[in-house]
């Protein structure tokens, strides 16, 4: 009986089927670039055609030159930062809490750190409204107690409501993979630790700590990149004097029909989040995350 001929490899991008590996990744490619790339492209060209007609850089000229867009860049960069800021500190706390401190109900709050990724940003904004809006409960059991004709709680209109609705909504971002990091530490080392006398301080700092680190990167760089780009707790809670770059470019688009202003900011929104991502990512690389 003849030996059989060993068959050939594959080539190398080729399937069993004979068509070329470049030739599935079509369909998925064209997708994205029907959904996502081209109404990218047109807010692209929409940003260098001016009213007046032709193309030109006048519409990034004027954007630039305006003293609204450069508070607007201010605001967006200091309350993104301090939103993350705030979300690490807070997030962290509670993170360690819910994972190493034993206490009824630590599952439960876990599990409802999960279903709270699936609110709208909104509606944690309209709960702080109910608590402490002009009409809210808090304003309304201090006149209840005091007589007076309004409460004291009128921050949430201003620079400081918007932080601290943000880092309401975007702190269990944070917890999330803190939780997942968390659950793979020995415990043995945070016992052997404390039999050998390290106080809790001491343990969160030396064995705790590191193995949070990637964890807290990669959840504080996610909340950067939303905060950045955070319209609708802006929006609700009416803080009027509290302008960032995507309320920008609503006020251009709808209020003031100024088309090519409104698609210059959305461009550099995105080119500055695309940027910190980017940033993220060799960071995060380079400390082996």
């Amino acid at each position: 009986m003849a030996e059989a001929t060993p068959t050939a490899p594959a080539k190398t991008g080729t399937r069993r089927t004979g068509v070329p590996s470049w030739v599935w990744a079509l369909p998925p490619v064209a997708l994205l670039a029907l959904v996502f790339l081209h109404p990218l492209a047109l807010v692209v060209q929409q940003s260098f055609q001016p009213d007046t007609g032709g193309t030109s850089v006048q519409p990034y000229a004027d954007v630039f030159a305006s003293e609204a867009f450069r508070e607007a860049l201010w605001t967006t960069v200091w309350l993104a930062a301090a939103a993350t800021a705030g979300c690490l500190v807070l997030g962290f706390f509670l993170a360690l809490v819910i994972a190493f401190v034993p206490f009824p109900g630590a599952r439960a709050v876990a599990r409802f750190v999960d279903v709270f990724l699936s609110f709208p940003s909104f509606l944690i904004t309209l709960a702080l409204l109910f608590v402490y809006g002009t009409a809210g409960l808090a304003n309304g059991a201090w006149t209840g107690v005091t007589g007076t004709a309004e409460g004291p709680f009128r921050f949430l209109t201003t620079p400081w409501g918007v932080l601290l609705a943000e880092i309401t909504y975007f702190t269990p971002f944070v917890m999330r993979p803190l939780l997942a990091a968390f659950s793979q530490i020995d415990t043995a080392q945070i016992e052997a630790a404390g039999s050998l006398g390290a106080r809790a301080p001491r343990i969160v700092r030396q064995i705790i700590l590191p193995e949070a680190l990637p964890a807290l990167a990669s959840g504080g760089s996610l909340v950067l990149v939303l905060c950045l780009n955070e319209f609708g707790i802006v929006l609700f809670t009416g803080a009027k004097g509290v302008t960032t770059l995507p309320m920008l470019v609503y006020g251009k688009a709808i209020l003031e029909s100024d088309y090519p202003g409104a698609c210059v900011v959305a461009v550099v929104n995105v080119l500055i989040s695309v940027g910190l991502y980017g940033l993220y990512r060799v960071v995060s690389r380079r400390a082996g995350a």
